[in-house]
């Protein structure tokens, strides 16, 4: 099979990137030169010792391969001959399995993501051991990546859900040990997810069931546990592979498309159901080794597909229908180790040149050296009537103790309740005003005001992240050189915001906030502390804050300086204004772009309570790192200003709120429009809508206002979809603007258009 795969790689590879004899850039060799070094020089690489010529130029072998395109590497395949030992290994170096003790995996995958141009990337059997780090996902070109048969262990990696461009993720015969992550329906393009032969344990992620693009999936030989889920809207789904797990559900409805189902080796119950009859492309079917029981179903024999068909070392019981009428493609039947009697139906009966059977181990009236006696099933089906009964008894045991535990606790709840009440009655009340906020015992009343937010830092608090740092005015004053003019990045309506690099060498970005009134110290920390847990791959992160006074706790401030994480490459609105040719944007960059800021901005919505709206969004506050991942700033002003209580104390939070989204969607409208003609000069937007919306909806119309650039990279139902949903967001009429799931959706859609037509377009110049 790994042969196979690497087989496969390696021709879709030349179908979608043919090779190109451009001449390498100097950088890229030395970058190939580099990680030959860190993989300790295998001999699948030895052909760069004798070759002196350029790089992509060498002729790929069954270990190697190396493509390039414009002068960049877009291809690397090596394969060595480090066979993966599942019994030795713990986390440390083995000797002549794996790379030495020197192998840094950090600085290997630093190392290698300096060819961020890399499609496709294959490092099969070369002995990498270590946890693999989140920088994996620089390679956000990657679409098909291969680190099969290693010794990786721990999580895969969060950030390899940002990696939208991957149609094929495999990572078999590792030691992952942790969960299938659940952010996996992020890669919505994948088609082939291989993570067999690995530690893997936890539920069967149910966002795997978003994945509509899914034709492959192999998870067998891990721990995986519990149900599995409905997968019947997984419609492209060929393959499904989960055997030698601890699964223990009954069986899900199943796509009717499969053409293998292989599930064996878990601990399935249940009977097989009827909707098994209508996957009429199924070929091979392996259900052995469960717990299944009923009587095996007719029409899986006759399925018009069926090759394989495998029920062995079941719980199944009764007799086969007879006559059956078995599918003449049916070539091997395995039923054994059961609990079937009767007489084998005919088409069973012999095996021959054109089907094996295998019945043994029943109580079949047939091949009697092999059969049980017939009491042998007859008791084992008494034993489980009897366990079962057990079963319902220690189920309703269980559950009559539940409810007199709870019947216990209402009633000691309620005696108490009314004792607090009485001696509540008993006391004076107090003013909230009364309370002292330097009292110990004492919650500020400011703070009992914000309880939901309290709460929500407690629950974020939770997480293994830092509380926000408070830092010294002296250590923002050096660290911007006394805010030189010369560190200024700009200014805006909420202030000025400046280059800055911390006394350990960290490069930041403050921003001066100025607020509209004076707020107490102790609230403003609550109030940022939730700020900087709103974690995303797509925000940029907070680092700490410093306030007037150095934040004593009982002072009142009107200005706060924000430390962000400084990303170093240009905002979304200068790139959108480049015009050299190797700087452009792509329409299938801006969609990459847009999705993940949408993304960001869902999360703000949603991911945090009270949500975080009025969010700033324009397209020069969306910021891109030197691997062009989107990161959105200026987010959460209104998190620190009370904007969004604000409106919830009038009575009208679920209107408030709605209003409060509809203005991110309408601002969000206006980066889909730049992202369509091209930046927009500011204080024109209206004069852009009166006079050239309408142009919009014709061919002409559209060739006079869209970046030429969009034009000729997008597909007409890609950008017209983004068109539409453009028109929904910054449309007058409020009603008629859409949810922010509903624009991240519709934008996902027209990625996933684009990236079928850039495919097809690929194919055919190939051919």
């Amino acid at each position: 099979m790994g042969s196979l795969r690497f087989f496969l790689i390696i021709s879709l590879s030349w179908i979608f990137f043919p090779p190109f004899t451009h001449q390498l850039q100097t950088s890229q060799t030395q970058i190939l030169l580099q990680i030959r070094k860190h993989l300790e020089f295998p001999s699948s690489l030895e052909v760069m010792d004798a070759f002196d010529g350029d790089l992509c130029n060498v002729s790929p072998s069954r270990n190697m391969t190396i493509a390039c395109q414009d002068n960049v590497v877009t291809e690397l395949i090596i394969k060595g001959d480090k066979l993966v030992d599942f019994k030795g290994f713990n986390g440390f170096p083995i000797l002549n399995q794996t790379l030495s003790e020197r192998f840094s995996m950090d600085s290997f995958v630093t190392t290698l993501s300096r060819l961020s141009s890399l499609r496709v990337l294959g490092l099969i059997s070369l002995g990498i051991w270590g946890p693999l780090p989140d920088k994996i996902h620089r390679l956000s070109s990657l679409e098909f990546l291969d680190l099969s048969s290693n010794y990786i262990y721990g999580q895969i990696p969060p950030k390899i859900s940002t990696m939208v461009q991957l149609y094929s993720l495999v990572l078999d015969g590792n030691f992952f040990n942790d969960t299938v992550p659940d952010w996996i329906d992020s890669l919505t393009n994948l088609t082939f997810l291989s993570l067999k032969s690995n530690r893997l344990k936890g539920q069967f992620p149910s966002s795997l069931c978003k994945i509509r693009t899914l034709a492959d999936v192999y998870l067998s030989q891990n721990e995986i546990s519990g149900e599995l889920p409905d997968l019947s809207a997984l419609v492209n789904l060929h393959v499904l592979d989960i055997r030698e797990n601890k699964l223990n559900s009954v069986l899900p409805v199943m796509p009717k498309g499969l053409v293998t189902l292989l599930l064996s080796k878990n601990a399935l119950s249940g009977e097989i159901p009827k909707h098994f009859g209508q996957m009429n492309q199924l070929q091979h079917l392996d259900l052995s080794s469960n717990r299944l029981t009923g009587s095996p179903p007719f029409f899986l024999f006759n399925l018009p597909n069926i090759t394989y068909l495998n029920l062995s070392s079941n719980m199944m019981s009764g007799t086969l229908q007879n006559p059956l009428s078995c599918s003449a493609k049916l070539g091997d039947v395995d039923i054994s180790d059961n609990k079937l009697t009767g007489t084998l139906p005919s088409c069973l009966g012999s095996s021959s040149d054109k089907r094996m059977v295998k019945f043994s181990g029943n109580c079949f009236a047939t091949d009697l050296q092999h059969q049980h006696e017939a009491s042998f099933c007859a008791e084992s089906l008494a034993g489980t009537g009897k366990s079962r009964r057990k079963e319902k008894l220690l189920i309703v045991a269980f559950i009559s103790g539940a409810i007199t535990v709870i019947v216990l606790l209402a009633l000691g709840v309620f005696f108490l309740y009314r004792r607090l009440c009485e001696r509540t009655v008993q006391e004076q009340p107090v003013p909230p005003k009364a309370v002292q906020e330097n009292s110990p015992a004492a919650v500020p009343s400011e703070l009992l005001a914000n309880a939901r937010l309290i709460s929500q830092a407690i629950k974020l608090g939770a997480q293994t992240v830092p509380v926000c740092r408070s830092f010294s005015f002296q250590e923002l004053r050096e660290a911007t050189k006394n805010f030189d003019n010369s560190m200024l990045l700009g200014e805006g309506s909420i202030g000025k915001l400046y280059r800055g690099k911390l006394e350990n060498g960290t490069l930041v970005a403050i921003r001066c906030l100025v607020l509209s009134k004076k707020y107490s110290v102790q609230n403003l920390k609550v109030r940022l502390d939730v700020l900087s847990k709103l974690h995303h791959p797509h925000l940029v992160g907070l680092f700490g804050h410093c306030m007037e006074g150095d934040g004593l706790d009982n002072s009142n401030v009107n200005q706060v300086l924000l430390v962000y994480e400084y990303v170093s490459n240009r905002n979304y609105r200068t790139l959108l204004s480049e015009t050299y040719p190797e700087k452009v944007l792509k329409w299938s960059d801006r969609l990459t772009i847009l999705i993940g800021v949408a993304k960001a901005i869902h999360f703000l919505h949603t991911g945090v309570i009270p949500g975080s709206f009025n969010n700033g969004l324009k397209t020069n506050n969306i910021l891109l790192d030197e691997h062009r991942i989107p990161k959105l700033s200026d987010y959460g002003t209104s998190i620190i200003t009370e904007e969004s209580e604000k409106h919830e104390t009038k009575g009208e939070s679920t209107k408030s709120r709605r209003n409060l989204e509809e203005n991110d969607v309408y601002n969000f409208g206006y980066i889909l429009l730049e992202s369509l003609v091209g930046p927009i000069v500011t204080g024109k937007e209206e004069t852009f809508l009166l006079n050239d919306m309408a142009s919009f909806g014709s061919t002409d119309g559209r060739r006079r206002i869209v970046d030429p650039v969009v034009l000729t990279t997008s597909s007409q139902e890609s950008l017209s979809r983004v068109i539409s949903i453009t028109k929904k967001c910054i449309s007058l009429d409020t009603v008629s603007r859409p949810s922010f799931e509903d624009v991240l959706w519709n934008l996902q859609y027209a990625a996933q258009v684009q990236a079928s037509a850039d495919a097809e377009q690929k194919s055919d110049s190939a051919s």
